[in-house]
């Protein structure tokens, strides 16, 4: 069977953009921003995506109603990188933060890389951060020093902290000690036991250790009072909305309607928030608001029930070999996300683009719809994608670059590369499965390239003796060089990733576990306890 001919652009040497992709403007003032973030969903978790996901009416309409983008990309397959890079539009290499950050780290997102909350206010808007934050909490680190008018949420993921009642696993951790711990008392390696996890208004701790049944009402209410004081001093506003949906289950005992699960009803749970906040910004004006909702990493493998669906991106060659092929990895499983884009009148509606985009665009496209600047003295990996978003284009990245974000291979290395249809592998390797499996890593000269209009699945990689092969991998290397010679140009930062105990938020230290109160069973009223006075060291 003969080798289908090559596109004649793939054998040029790519150009690697890392500028904006030039657009008029469209908008007669500045238009508000709400950017949701779920954590660890999967491509396959969103029912417009995958047909066998059923929980998520309310972001299936948001999908009819706006763009959906299904080639759409985070930079990187776990946390805090992630994180970074979207509010960075850089990549780790660049900015600094190539792995996640712990509840007793020193550091965070470095100091001199400027955020997208910082260039925005600057330019007139409230921002807001609402959620998971995992780029540093302790002193500047934390959100209120990185451009956020105001912080409600968590400093990290749920389950770094214990809780109660007991939750975030199955089976459940063990809840927080209110005494001394017992004797008898057995740690597990999957459970924080021993320290709360803390709910952080600003810079004060206002619930520890934070409810977490609640939290997803709470955050709602939270963006919904952080929109209204924004529209009631006229400003436009920015909201960052990182929901802790769907890391691990918040509650555990969620009462699964038939045939969902602890796993659907979690999902269902959160795209109830998500149609909550869609309400909130139809409520201002139909066109006034550009929501976008994505995803950090793929899902989390090894949770096994409790991870999500990878939809057709399995990543059958790494699985014939041991290991998972979703979060942490450079799979498509890893780092290919749910998108959707949603402006009245703006985005066009029930549209599916087929653009290659990054969670690295939401900064230089923000950026540029305010009519704000780019920071100087640094480059970005990130376009400005307005182009696409209004459908005018439907053209995005000719080159993107893949980390590694702790499978295999020096963390935060770029390991792998995306040149239109083809993706190359210089190193491969698995995270951990649900059977306990961990595939090897594996280098490789020259790189394993799949064509994915034809293998989505990446099950065969092409024959290096293949006219094929042979055609495309000197774009490949050309472009692998090119990127690697830029980075090493360009102002690069470096995290402080050293840790202390004493960077732990706590609210009493002098409490078993840091608790902001000892109520011996009884409940509060959540919103009396959140104007409670500790504050975050």
């Amino acid at each position: 069977m003969g080798t289908p001919p090559l596109s004649p652009w793939a054998v040029l040497v790519p150009t690697l953009v890392l500028v904006g992709l030039w657009a008029p403007c469209v908008v007669s003032r500045q238009p508000n921003f709400i950017v949701i973030l779920a954590d660890d969903v999967g491509w396959g978790d969103l029912g417009a995506n995958w047909a066998e996901t059923k929980e998520t009416p309310h972001l299936d309409q948001l999908a009819a109603e706006g763009t959906r983008f299904v080639d759409f990309h985070s930079a990187a397959s776990t946390c805090s990188p992630s994180r970074a890079s979207l509010l960075t539009g850089r990549l780790g290499v660049r900015n600094g933060v190539t792995h996640n950050f712990a509840i007793s780290s020193l550091g965070g997102l470095p100091l001199n890389e400027t955020t997208l909350a910082e260039v925005l206010r600057e330019a007139g808007y409230s921002t807001g951060a609402i959620g998971k934050w995992h780029l540093g909490h302790h002193g500047r680190h934390h959100p209120n020093s990185r451009g956020f008018d105001y912080y409600f949420g968590i400093p990290y993921s749920h389950d770094m902290g214990c809780t109660d009642p007991p939750g975030y696993n199955l089976p459940p951790c063990p809840p927080c000690p209110r005494h001394s711990p017992a004797a008898s008392r057995v740690a597990r390696k999957d459970c924080y036991t021993e320290v709360a996890l803390p709910l952080l208004e600003n810079t004060t701790i206002v619930q520890q250790p934070v409810e977490l049944g609640s939290l997803a009402r709470r955050y709602a209410e939270e963006a919904e009072r952080f929109i209204q004081r924004a529209s009631d001093k006229g400003r436009p506003f920015f909201l960052y909305l990182a929901l802790a949906h769907m890391h691990v289950p918040l509650v555990p005992p969620l009462p699964p309607a038939a045939g969902r699960g602890i796993y659907g009803a979690s999902l269902a749970e959160m795209d109830a928030l998500v149609g909550r906040v869609k309400e909130l910004a139809d409520s201002l004006g139909r066109g006034s608001t550009l929501l976008w909702f994505t995803g950090d990493n793929g899902p989390w493998a090894q949770k096994c029930d409790l991870a999500g669906r990878l939809g057709p991106f399995v990543g059958a060659w790494q699985r014939q070999r041991g290991g998972s092929s979703a979060k942490q990895t450079t799979w498509e499983g890893g780092h290919r996300v749910p998108a959707l884009v949603y402006w009245p009148g703006r985005v066009p509606a029930r549209r599916t683009s087929q653009a290659l985009l990054s969670i690295l665009d939401i900064f230089p496209t923000l950026v540029a719809l305010a009519g704000a600047a780019l920071p100087p003295n640094r480059r970005f990996d990130g376009l400005d994608v307005s182009p696409v978003l209004f459908g005018w284009s439907d053209v995005g990245h000719k080159v993107l670059l893949h980390p590694n974000s702790g499978a295999a291979g020096k963390v935060g290395e770029i390991e792998a590369l995306r040149l239109a249809q083809y993706k190359a592998f210089y190193t491969t390797g698995g995270a951990m499965a649900c059977d306990g499996s961990t595939g090897p890593a594996q280098r490789h000269h020259p790189p394993l390239i799949f064509n994915l209009d034809r293998d989505i699945q990446e099950q065969e990689p092409l024959d290096v003796a293949s006219r094929e092969y042979q055609a495309v991998l000197p774009a490949i290397s050309r472009a692998y060089a090119q990127a690697l010679q830029d980075i090493a140009a360009d102002n690069v930062s470096v995290a402080d990733y050293s840790q202390d105990p004493a960077a732990i938020p706590c609210c009493n230290v002098q409490h078993v576990g840091c608790r902001c109160h000892e109520d011996h069973g009884a409940r509060q009223d959540p919103h009396v306890e959140s104007r409670t006075p500790w504050l975050c060291l």
